[in-house]
């Protein structure tokens, strides 16, 4: 089976369109079961290339969330998903999780009726993931423990939860040949090693392998391949990533070649230092020179003079 591939922002976003793939993939990426779901519409976030010249697109979405908790109860959170080329510009990141802590919106009212702060939890997708961490996904998860014991306090509190988030990292990178639970099986549509040959727009995944609880994401992912309108965006986002690339090596030929006027005036500097460290020397030896002369005369008028006072004392005898 061909499926569009969503390493793709424009898939990426198609895929999550559809409320009820969007609650299987944040079910299977959360843990927990997602009762509802808001998509909250954002605007791709087209930014330029990382510091290492690779291309950096932020793609982000947000969700509010209806999530079922381990007692029973429910808990609405805010999701929020940010999908990019590399990790490499944190920057990017923090602006956009600080954005969502400061928006006035984000806020519930709970069972008192008194408003409460939405907690947040953070999603990343990266296609190219972090250096020492080999693992397809990550998960960070907070724990209140009492620093005197170190045991673990088993309640949360609004003002913690407004506060502190719990994040999950996906490394698309990592997931070649990783099938070892259904989250990674379903998580296979991002493999990059599964791209077509001949249209990298596409993945192979055969059916047969993929979980039945997930083959609604294979489906719609299937009917993104065959709509004209997607595949034409993704050839605008090559263009937009070559273009990005081009003006990054312009940028790094540029910042090469500032480099090396930087050095060649640094030398250049070096050299009139000791030039004028060498003429330093010379006026000092000039003036050295000067003050022996000076010496020179000043004795030697002494002398002429002590010369003087005998040629009269010798005549007075």
């Amino acid at each position: 089976m061909r499926i569009a591939n969503p390493i793709y922002d424009v898939v990426f976003k198609y895929l999550l369109d559809d409320e009820k793939v969007a609650r299987l993939v944040l079910s299977g990426l959360l843990g927990k079961e997602v009762l509802e779901l808001q998509f909250r519409p954002t605007e791709v976030q087209l930014e330029g290339s990382g510091k290492d010249g690779t291309q950096l697109l932020v793609l982000r979405l947000d969700f509010a969330a209806v999530v079922r908790l381990e007692d029973g109860s429910r808990k609405l959170v805010l999701v929020e998903i940010q999908k990019a080329r590399t990790a490499s510009d944190v920057q990017r990141f923090r602006r956009y999780l600080g954005s969502n802590y400061a928006k006035p919106e984000n806020v519930y009212k709970d069972p008192d009726g008194k408003e409460q702060a939405l907690p947040i939890v953070t999603i990343y997708f990266l296609g190219e993931g972090l250096e020492c961490v080999d693992v397809p996904v990550l998960q960070i998860n907070r724990h209140y423990r009492d620093l005197a014991t170190g045991d673990e306090v088993p309640i949360t509190d609004p003002f913690v939860e407004a506060l502190t988030h719990d994040a999950i990292v996906v490394q698309i990178n990592r997931l070649r040949n990783r099938r070892r639970t259904e989250l990674e099986r379903m998580l296979e549509v991002f493999d990059q090693g599964l791209a077509s040959r001949s249209d990298p727009h596409l993945l192979d995944i055969l059916e047969e392998n993929f979980p039945e609880h997930y083959r609604e994401v294979l489906r719609r992912l299937m009917r993104a391949g065959t709509e004209q309108e997607l595949r034409d965006k993704m050839d605008v986002e090559d263009d937009i990533l070559v273009a990005f690339q081009k003006e990054a090596r312009k940028s790094a030929d540029l910042a090469q070649a500032l480099v090396v006027k930087d050095k060649a005036l640094e030398e250049k500097d070096q050299a009139l230092e000791k030039k004028d460290q060498a003429l330093e020397k010379k006026d000092q030896a000039l003036a050295e020179s000067h003050q022996a002369l000076a010496e020179s005369q000043q004795a030697l008028v002494e002398k002429d003079r002590l010369i003087g006072d005998l040629l009269r004392r010798l005549a007075q005898t």
